[in-house]
């Protein structure tokens, strides 16, 4: 389950940039169809164009339409940057109290001591 989430999430990721591809695609499904009706030149008899202007028109379309989101998605950006500043005040806090009344095994004498954490280590060679 997981890998097929991850092959979706991929794709939607680059479906933005596989835009074009989607618009040459389209015409090359329709290109038949393009050169009969709207092509400029189908009037003439060797009409080397094969619907190629409809083509540069719908690619200089989709460039234009792709220009203006980043265009405004730059703008929502920069104003989404400015309007996160935020205002701390900082102050000063009371120290804690330290109690007084510890028990007094701190100030008992030691009774033994342990001689294992006084050996050198070992060198292995």
């Amino acid at each position: 389950m997981k890998k097929y989430l991850i092959i979706l999430l991929g794709c939607i990721i680059l479906l933005p940039s596989l835009g074009s591809v989607f618009v040459y695609a389209s015409f090359k499904l329709e290109q038949q169809e393009i050169v009969k009706t709207i092509c400029v030149q189908r009037k003439m008899v060797f009409n080397t164009c094969n619907g190629r202007c409809e083509l540069q028109k719908s690619l200089k379309k989709y460039d234009d339409n792709e220009k203006k989101m980043q265009d405004s998605l730059k703008g929502k950006t920069e104003l989404v940057c400015i309007l996160h500043i935020s205002d701390n005040t900082f102050g000063l806090t009371a120290p804690i109290a330290v109690k007084a009344d510890f028990p007094d095994r701190f100030n008992n004498k030691p009774v033994s001591v342990s001689a294992e954490n006084l050996r050198p280590p070992t060198v292995f060679i």
